[in-house]
């Protein structure tokens, strides 16, 4: 199944792989960062050892969350701001994923302590794995979208944070808060 995916298919998924390390695994972010995804394509037993523990890293969330009241709400990292933009733009999940972890960063270094290394950390290894890192909102409409999110509640948005690589926490932030952290992250 992997010899016969599209290079393009194997970049999408590689989006959802630096999402785990994001949010549950420094030490996988350490080795996605010493290869790049022609490494993974000529060497399926890495491949199959990253999927592995991919693999694990979800289901230990999703055993320990079924019904998404706490870490489970992790595996959206990148996907709140990631699902507007990949309706309004019309991208590739993999590449609204990317997008979307990106302006997740940048959001929380204002409003969790996240450093601008490690945003740097994080842009360099989704080019590395030739994944977008920013879109020009001023042709979507992307908050509009954004508002009908599930996670949205009254007047606040759950959204993902990252304390650290690969340390992900779940903050509540005020929708007057969010637009404008959005808008200055993309």
């Amino acid at each position: 199944l992997l010899k016969s995916l599209p290079k393009e298919e194997w970049i999408n998924g590689f989006a959802e792989i630096i999402k785990h390390a994001c949010i549950k695994d420094a030490e996988m972010f350490s080795v996605l960062e010493a290869q790049d995804i022609n490494f993974y394509l000529e060497n399926l037993n890495a491949t199959a050892e990253l999927i592995e523990a991919n693999v694990y890293i979800k289901k230990e969330i999703v055993v320990n969350d079924e019904t998404e009241e706490g870490d489970r709400k992790l595996l959206n990292f990148g996907h709140t701001l990631g699902h507007a933009i990949e309706h309004a733009a019309q991208l590739k999940h993999g590449h609204a994923i990317s997008i979307g972890m990106m302006a997740a960063c940048h959001i929380s270094q204002e409003i969790n302590g996240f450093t601008k290394t490690e945003t740097t950390r994080l842009e360099k290894l989704l080019n590395q794995y030739q994944l977008p890192v920013s879109i020009n909102l001023a042709d979507y409409n992307v908050w509009d979208i954004l508002l009908m999110d599930k996670k949205r509640t009254k007047d606040e948005m759950s959204f993902v944070v990252l304390n650290s690589i690969g340390c992900g926490t779940i903050k509540n932030i005020p929708l007057t808060q969010l637009e404008p952290l959005i808008k200055e992250s993309l």
